[in-house]
């Protein structure tokens, strides 16, 4: 692939990570995170070589669904600061090298919303359109497919008027109307002031969902709305992004990112598919499931882009397994019932599932920074943080940032009943997992990560780079490259606990050629057929640059 002019496509060698201001830095000591605090924690994030910081609903809210049931999409939560605050934090993340892009949260709004209150005043308000109303009541038995045991159904009634009420996700959260042009205009105008103030671009929350119009509305097609909103941002900021979720099957995936059109929707979409599939391979010490996934990636046109992940905020989900590999998932790495949820995810993160092993949690961030695409991080994924299994459902794993060994780790200095989440109390409490220990430990998480993060912001190979498998007979072991016109890396990936040969050509490459290791200080000269041979340790990891001669580059 050739790299060409990049100024407006900073995100496909970009390093995302994702934090709630709410659990990150309290300075105030109230017991929550605020703008002020993360403010004050720029500099550790740039030091770690994050580029893009994602913010999760900041707004206002009665916080049922952690801050994504929004009462105003031009506000700030005041718990969190004001539009001061905001500016401030934003324009220090830029001095630092770092772009900010928020949670775009316009498929529902709160039921305590000023427009949503106005529209159950009166069946003639003019906010009425903006949600979705039924007059005849729903059919008996429908479920709710979002949050299965916790909401029943997806409509309501209203008992002033009589009609029922769409909420696809929980009965306080009734859905937006986005065949009503009002309400596609209040999204675009919500869009425009944010990035006025600053921001980069917007996570989009559950894409498909937004898209979804009532039975008989005059809209052929939602993604009209989705172009639509490409564009208007693309006006207002050359730069920005939409990077949308969007848990689908590839085929259907597809559709958002406009590939139909040269990409005009979605700038990058989360790859749910291969996720999962790299939790199987996980389990079964096998890169097989993953590869099948990645070799059936749709080719997605230049300017757009996948954004790989290892934990999200939410449950890890595996909805696209089969029954059978879902299950296998589940007794490997979320035995107890307790860690599971909605009969599809896991409420734990990375190192507990891998039950704290060293080897496994390196060679799994390893993998994520070397596969096609975006690596995009949680908080505290750098230095190991567990989940607090005394938390309810997604909350587990949204606990406070571990700062320090000190008082709420180093989170607050409020008493631990108000604190706005609590850490865990076992093994990863903050006493044994937490930034001040690892900066100190040159060994460490956080080192590791600084490492892979600096590679990879010098290898536009990774962003860039044509994928390809590179055959061979160890089973276990998961060898790529990734070609662009600025040279070419090859990775390989050992999934299982014991040590392996592994042999592999490296095709079209010129006499003397040959792979240098870009962690470690070795050099593989390829022979006369470009064919290496090298030992991998268990769950080892390792990253080479092609060398050709004469090409000068610096590795």
């Amino acid at each position: 692939m050739r790299i060409t002019d990049t100024s407006d496509l900073w995100w496909k060698s970009a390093v995302v990570y994702c934090l709630d201001v709410e659990t990150y830095l309290d300075s105030d000591g109230d017991g929550v995170g605020d703008l002020q605090g993360l403010a004050a924690r720029i500099d550790y994030l740039a030091q770690l070589g994050v580029t893009c910081l994602w913010l999760m609903p900041f707004y206002p809210s009665p916080d049922l669904d952690d801050g994504y049931d929004v009462t105003d999409f031009y506000g700030i939560d005041p718990r969190l600061g004001n539009h001061g605050a905001f500016v401030e934090m934003v324009r220090t993340a830029n001095d630092r090298g770092l772009r900010v892009i928020v949670d775009l949260v316009v498929n529902h709004t709160s039921d305590r919303h000023p427009w949503f209150v106005a529209a159950k005043r009166s069946v003639n308000s003019p906010y009425r359109d903006f949600y979705v109303w039924r007059d005849d009541p729903p059919p008996k038995g429908q479920k709710n497919t979002v949050f299965p045991g916790e909401a029943d159904g997806i409509w309501t009634k209203d008992e002033k008027s009589g009609q029922w009420y769409l909420h696809s996700f929980y009965e306080h959260q009734p859905d937006l109307n986005i065949a009503n042009p009002a309400v596609r205009d209040e999204i675009a105008r919500t869009i425009g002031f944010w990035l006025q103030l600053g921001v980069a671009g917007f996570r989009v929350d559950a894409v498909p969902f937004l898209l979804e119009v009532p039975e008989g509305a005059d809209m052929a097609d939602p993604h009209d709305f989705l172009r639509d909103v490409r564009r208007f941002m693309q006006r207002r900021s050359s730069e920005a992004v939409l990077l949308g979720e969007v848990n689908l099957p590839y085929e259907q995936q597809v559709a958002y990112f406009g590939a139909n059109d040269d990409g005009q929707e979605l700038t990058m979409q989360f790859d749910f598919v291969a996720m999962q599939r790299l939790y199987l391979s996980l389990v079964r010490q096998n890169p097989e499931p993953l590869v099948e996934a990645l070799t059936k990636r749709p080719k997605l046109p230049v300017e757009t882009q996948w954004a790989n992940f290892l934990r999200n905020h939410d449950e890890l989900t595996l909805d696209q397994l089969s029954e059978d590999e879902r299950q296998e998932v589940f007794e490997a790495f979320a035995p107890d019932e307790r860690q599971r949820v909605y009969g599809r995810g896991i409420v734990r993160r990375l190192p507990t599932m891998l039950q704290g092993d060293p080897r496994r949690i390196r060679m799994a961030y390893s993998l994520l920074f070397t596969l096609p695409g975006t690596p995009v991080l949680f908080y505290g994924e750098e230095i190991g943080m567990g989940e607090n299994p005394e938390i309810p459902v997604r909350q587990a794993v949204r606990t406070p940032m571990q700062w320090s060994r000190d008082k709420n780790g180093g989170f607050s200095d409020a008493a631990a009943s108000r604190l706005a989440s609590k850490p865990p109390s076992d093994g990863y409490a903050p006493q044994h997992i937490n930034v001040a220990d690892q900066i100190e430990d040159r060994d460490s998480l956080l080192h590791f990560f600084r490492e892979l993060i600096w590679r990879y912001r010098i290898s536009p190979e990774l962003g860039w780079g044509e994928f390809e498998v590179l055959s061979h007979e160890s089973p276990a072991v998961l060898v790529h490259s990734l070609r662009a016109d600025v040279g070419r890396m090859v990775a390989v990936h050992n999934f299982a606990d014991v040590p392996t040969l592994v042999r592999f050509s490296v095709d079209d490459e010129p006499d003397g050629a040959a792979l240098v290791d870009l962690l470690g200080a070795h050099r593989y000269d390829l022979d006369d057929r470009g064919r290496v041979e090298l030992e991998v340790d268990p769950y080892g990891y390792r990253w080479f640059r092609v060398s050709r001669p004469g090409d000068g580059r610096v590795t």
